[in-house]
């Protein structure tokens, strides 16, 4: 059985949705905001505020407490924001929830902001979003700041060192530059492309390995991640912890991005490569075949898919970027 999901949005979340509304206006943007949330509804009165100020086709606030007793009082003060509240026993993961809120849209753009960032009124006007979406880029990634104003370390190059792929980050950011993945999940989304790359992966549950696994799938194959200066926010409180621990969803992200090759204009995973798998990943016999497995068939299955592998992602970038 492949533990791998073939497409997106696999996972259904049990959820309560309340309220929302499209906005028909012929001067919407073409873009909807997504607003994941950390703290209760009734501290974010004036971030809805400043969001309706926007031209937005739709906004959707995730919540985190489904105990929040003022959240349908806040509902109906805001009845043009759809306000969805998981179900589920154990925490959905920051991927689930934005695959979850990708499917409840309809703009070919979704924004993806956080509670814990500032957000001023009017931040996107009309001319400036026609002028960000007019490359389709498949992820546009704000320029972002602490808490005291200075650059967050938010551009990722890769490289290889000793056979090991490495990411380096600077707070250096020039409009279009290229870096592997967004922070924080925050940034514009090409939706149809984000279905298309299969969303994040909802059994990866570390925030870091599962943006890194969609943000490097994106660019083998194919797509692009950029930064720009147009649009900028700052941190409220402390930055969020970055968890790079080496753990079981590590394992699921190496498989999928980092193992497979091409050769001839195929791509694949070589055999041969298990048993250094095996030796590495202290998993045990069985997990690590069942892991090991179930990404070669998920490679089989996406395998005309990738334009490139690792490898000549780190050399174009060198080259190119």
């Amino acid at each position: 059985m492949n533990i791998i999901p073939s497409t997106f949005n696999e996972h259904q979340i049990n959820c309560i949705i309340l309220g929302g509304k499209y906005n028909d206006s012929p001067n919407a943007l073409n873009i909807s905001v997504v607003l994941l949330n950390s703290k209760g509804s009734h501290l974010k009165i004036h971030v809805f505020e400043n969001l309706l100020k926007n031209n937005f086709h739709s906004i959707i606030s995730i919540e985190n407490d489904v105990e929040n007793s003022s959240l349908e009082e806040i509902s109906k003060k805001f009845p043009t924001i759809k306000f969805i509240v998981p179900l589920e026993e154990n925490k959905v993961s920051d991927g689930e929830l934005i695959n979850l809120a990708m499917n409840e849209v309809k703009t070919d753009f979704v924004l993806i902001l956080r509670d814990t960032i500032n957000i001023p009124a009017g931040f996107l006007s009309n001319n400036l979003a026609i002028s960000l979406l007019n490359d389709e880029t498949y992820c546009l990634v704000p320029r972002l700041l602490n808490k005291e104003k200075v650059g967050v370390n938010m551009h990722f190059t890769p490289h290889a060192e000793r056979n090991h792929f490495i990411i380096d980050s600077s707070n250096i950011v020039k409009d279009g530059m290229s870096t592997i993945f967004p922070y924080d999940y925050i940034g514009i989304y090409n939706r149809k492309k984000f279905i298309q790359l299969g969303g994040f992966d909802y059994t990866i549950k570390s925030s870091y390995w599962q943006n890194l696994d969609l943000a490097v799938r994106s660019w083998l194959w194919g797509e692009e991640t950029r930064l720009t200066t147009m649009i900028q926010f700052s941190y409220i409180d402390e930055l969020p912890c970055i968890d790079t621990t080496v753990n079981k969803d590590y394992l699921t992200y190496h498989l999928k991005n980092e193992l497979p090759k091409i050769k001839n204009d195929e791509v694949f995973i070589s055999k041969l490569s298990y048993f250094d798998f095996l030796l590495n990943s202290s998993c045990g016999y069985i997990e690590a075949r069942r892991r090991f497995f179930a990404a070669k068939e998920w490679v089989e299955k996406n395998k005309f898919k990738f334009k490139k592998d690792l490898q000549m992602l780190i050399q174009d970038w060198v080259v190119q970027k």
